[in-house]
C-alpha cells in the first residue's frame, strides 16, 4: 500500500524554517534590549532612588519617598505599541499577584507616541490590575529609559539594585532579593529637579550635551545669521510602528514618513536655513543612526539625544515635533502635528 501524508507534510519545513527565522529575529530583539537596557544600568544601578510622586490614571497618588525604606519597588516603564512589553504582561500580573506586603509593583508607560485612553484599552484587555502610571517624559528622565520594556527594582535601602528588559529568573531573582533584603543602615533617596520647559518666545540656552551643542543655534559657526529648524524623531518610527501586529500606529509610521521626505527635501532647497534632526534615545544609539542615515540618504545632521534633555526640555512626547528658531536661537513657532502646509509653517523668512 502506497504511504499518504496529510496535505501539510510538504509544508513542514517551510513552516519550520519560518519558525526559526522568527526564533532568531526574536532572540536578536532580546538580546539587543538587554544590551541597551545595561546602558541605563550603568549610570543606575547602586545609586539612590530619586523620591518621585507617581500619579496613576485612576487618580491616586504614590509617593516614593513614604515607600523607600518599607517595601521593595518594582516598576516597570513599558508602552503599549511595544511588542516584548505585550508579551511580558502576564509575568507583571504575576509579580503583582505574588506580591504581597513587601513589594510596591507599578507599570509606567512612557507616554511616548501613546495615550491614557490606549492605556485604558490594553488594560482592560490584559486584566491588569497593579497601580498604572502614563509618564509625562519626566519619570522616563529620571530612571534613564533607554528601552522598553526597562525594568527598575529598589531595595528597601532606597538604592537602585536591577535595571533590566527581560522577564526571565534574572529579574526573578533581583525581586526576590530585594524583597528580603533588611533596610541597611540610613534610607538613601535623591530629590528629583525636573527640567524647565523652553517654549516659544524663550531662547536656547547652552546645553551640556556635547553632540547637541555643536549643532545648535548660536553654537555652530556656519549657523551664524540665519533661522534653524529642529527635527525631533525617532530612526524606528517608519518601520516598526508601521508592522501589522498589536499595538501598531500605522498612521504613526505614516507622518514619520512624510515628514522625513518634506525635511529633507527642504533642507537640500533652502541652506539659508538651518536644519538639525534630534533622535530619541530610545532604542536608538549611535550606530542605529548610522544606519537610519544610509537607509534614508536624509541630508540634514542628526544628532542622539543621548540624555533625553532635549526631549524633556522641548516636552517632545509624539514624533514628528519641530521647533522653529530666529537666527540668534529664540524659537518662534513649535509643530506638533504635520499635514500638507508644512512646508509653509516650517520654512521661515530669510535672513536678510
Amino acid at each position: 500500500m502506497q504511504k499518504t501524508f496529510p496535505p501539510w507534510r510538504p509544508l513542514m519545513p517551510k513552516f519550520a524554517m519560518f519558525f526559526l527565522a522568527t526564533f532568531a529575529a526574536w532572540a536578536a530583539h532580546a538580546q539587543d534590549g538587554q544590551q541597551r537596557a545595561a546602558v541605563a544600568a550603568r549610570t543606575l544601578v547602586g545609586s539612590p532612588a530619586p523620591a518621585v510622586v507617581l500619579h496613576t490614571i485612576d487618580g491616586k497618588t504614590i509617593d516614593l519617598s513614604k515607600v523607600i525604606g518599607k517595601k521593595a519597588i518594582y516598576l516597570k516603564f513599558w508602552a503599549t505599541w511595544c511588542v516584548p512589553c505585550r508579551e511580558q504582561m502576564p509575568h507583571l500580573e504575576r509579580v503583582y499577584e505574588q506580591a504581597g506586603d513587601d513589594l510596591e509593583v507599578v507599570a509606567i508607560d512612557v507616554g511616548y507616541d501613546d495615550s491614557v485612553a490606549r492605556v485604558r484599552e490594553l488594560q482592560k484587555q490584559v486584566g491588569l490590575r497593579m497601580p498604572i502610571v502614563f509618564d509625562d517624559g519626566s519619570l522616563g528622565t529620571a530612571f534613564n529609559v533607554q528601552v522598553t520594556p526597562q525594568h527598575i527594582v529598589i531595595g528597601r535601602d532606597g538604592r537602585i539594585q536591577y535595571v533590566g528588559h527581560a522577564a526571565n529568573a534574572q529579574l526573578d531573582a533581583a525581586l526576590l532579593a530585594a524583597r528580603r533584603a533588611p533596610t541597611a543602615g540610613a534610607v538613601a533617596m535623591t530629590t528629583f529637579t525636573d527640567l524647565p520647559a523652553l517654549a516659544v518666545g524663550d531662547a536656547i540656552p547652552a546645553l551640556p550635551a556635547p553632540a547637541l551643542a555643536s549643532e545648535l543655534p548660536g553654537r555652530k559657526a556656519d549657523a551664524a545669521g540665519r533661522p534653524t529648524v529642529l527635527f525631533f524623531l525617532s530612526p524606528w518610527c517608519e518601520s516598526y510602528l508601521a508592522q501589522k501586529r498589536d499595538g501598531s500606529r500605522p498612521e504613526v509610521a505614516a507622518e514619520c514618513r512624510s515628514a522625513r521626505e518634506q525635511v529633507d527635501a527642504l533642507s537640500r532647497a533652502r541652506p539659508d536655513i538651518h536644519w538639525v534632526g534630534i533622535a530619541s534615545r530610545l532604542w536608538t544609539s549611535q550606530q542605529d543612526l548610522v544606519d537610519y542615515r544610509k537607509q534614508t540618504h536624509i541630508a540634514m545632521p542628526i544628532v542622539l539625544d543621548e540624555t533625553g534633555e532635549l526631549f524633556r526640555r522641548f516636552r517632545v512626547v509624539h514624533e514628528p515635533t519641530f521647533v522653529v528658531t530666529d537666527a540668534q536661537g529664540r524659537i518662534v513657532r513649535r509643530i506638533d502635528r504635520i499635514d500638507a502646509q508644512l512646508s509653509t509653517q516650517l520654512v521661515a523668512p530669510k535672513a536678510p
